[in-house]
């Protein structure tokens, strides 16, 4: 006799029955991409709330490793607040065949998908529930032809809900980037996500830190406007690599507002470059 309860939906993790089935290893909603990409390492860049930079340093992330040779490629999971094609100056909207959809690519040749490129205009808003995002974001990586990429970035939305869930389910990633700022209250929220990460098996990188600081032009002291940063501590109570700080500089917001993020300079992302060149 079978020791299935009456009515089984065989979905084990909305039940909280105890039968012989949970035996079984339990199920990967891991997704293959399109059949036409070749994609080697995949990184997500998490925050914990918003605000915080997450969307500029992928950007940055990928220029760089664009810069040291590698093909790069932006996935734009913050689908209510996406900011990628703005920062690249990315216009154009999304094309596609019967094989899928294809990625519109910059001025240097990183690869960007962004639901801007599939909205009427930039400025309409997305008013959707969240299994929808999910359903979208899911759709980025089965179905557009990414082709032959070395770093695929996922620039994923704050917090800890629907989307993130999905990409940590769906998406095989290699690693994340978890990107901070040095307020006090933002310690905790990240902590949440690197805790989220953790739970689900996915390995972190390490840290960046966003607005740490800003240097005076007159002397080049280093000026904490949010007070002294918090970071060290964080990474240390969570075993973490600080991967880098970046300052509080008008210069690298100019690039991203003027659509030409691939032009900023500085090395305040080397040591995370690295890092991820060094994956195996």
């Amino acid at each position: 006799m079978s020791n299935t309860p009456e009515g089984c939906t065989h979905d084990c993790g909305s039940c909280s029955q105890n039968c012989g089935e949970r035996t079984q290893a339990p199920q990967s909603f891991l997704e293959a991409p399109h059949p036409m990409s070749s994609i080697k390492k995949v990184i997500g860049v998490v925050s914990g709330k918003g605000g915080v930079g997450k969307s500029m340093v992928t950007s940055m992330m990928a220029v760089l490793l664009n810069r040291r040779g590698h093909t790069t490629a932006i996935l734009d999971a913050d689908v209510t607040g996406p900011s990628i094609p703005k920062a690249f100056g990315v216009k154009e909207k999304a094309q596609g065949s019967e094989e899928g959809l294809y990625p519109a690519q910059t001025k240097t040749g990183i690869r960007v998908m962004s639901v801007n490129m599939l909205l009427e205009t930039e400025t309409t808003p997305v008013i959707w529930r969240g299994p929808v995002i999910a359903g979208v974001v899911k759709q980025f990586w089965t179905d557009v032809v990414w082709g032959d990429v070395d770093y695929l970035f996922v620039d994923m939305p704050p917090g800890t809900g629907d989307v993130p869930l999905t990409v940590f389910q769906s998406i095989p990633l290699d690693g994340i980037i978890v990107v901070t700022s040095p307020q006090e209250l933002v310690s905790v929220i990240v902590e949440k996500a690197v805790n989220m990460a953790k739970m689900m098996n996915i390995p972190i990188l390490g840290l960046v830190e966003n607005m740490s600081y800003v240097t005076c032009p007159d002397c080049g002291k280093e000026i904490h406007v949010f007070g002294e940063s918090h970071l060290e501590e964080i990474a240390a109570r969570s075993g973490l690599a600080v991967l880098g700080r970046l300052p509080m500089d008008p210069a690298l917001a100019r690039v991203a507002d003027q659509g030409v993020v691939e032009l900023f300079e500085g090395s305040w992302l080397d040591d995370a470059a690295e890092k991820l060149e060094e994956l195996k």
